[in-house]
């Protein structure tokens, strides 16, 4: 699988922690940064993961911050994008059943390497469930920007 990753300042340790680990399992990662933990802004990590995952060149995305939401709250302003934070398996389950989410976004605060790598699994293992939740995504994608 090809998966698009990026953090900001806070999150840049997990990342460069995940981003090895998805590697290593044999998946094609796409490190959009950041490259330090300089301080920098996390919507501009959101907006370039978020592209490539809604532009199709990468199947998923995984976005790292202090806790997730602002990464997701970002990446959800990119047409396409379906980001959502989660901290549990149910959660993680629901939405790639659900709500057919293409991009995780976690907290670096909360969580370590390896529950973190937990939750990443469930996200790329996850299928979208159809049916009557694909109507539901349809009319997100219809709703006014």
């Amino acid at each position: 699988m090809k998966i698009a990753i990026g953090a900001d300042h806070a999150g840049f340790s997990l990342k460069e922690q995940l981003r090895r680990r998805l590697a290593e399992e044999g998946n094609e990662v796409v490190d959009f940064g950041t490259g330090s933990v300089e301080s920098c802004d996390y919507p501009d990590f959101a907006q370039s993961v978020g592209r490539d995952v809604a532009q199709g060149r990468s199947d998923r995305g995984i976005l790292v911050c202090s806790t997730g939401i602002g990464m997701a709250i970002a990446a959800n302003k990119v047409d396409g994008v379906r980001a959502a934070p989660a901290e549990s398996d149910d959660e993680v389950k629901l939405t790639r059943e659900h709500n057919d989410a293409n991009v995780l976004t976690l907290g670096a605060r909360y969580l370590d390497e390896n529950r973190a790598m937990e939750l990443i699994d469930i996200f790329l293992k996850t299928e979208f469930a159809g049916g009557r939740h694909a109507r539901r995504v349809a009319k997100i994608a219809q709703l006014e920007k």
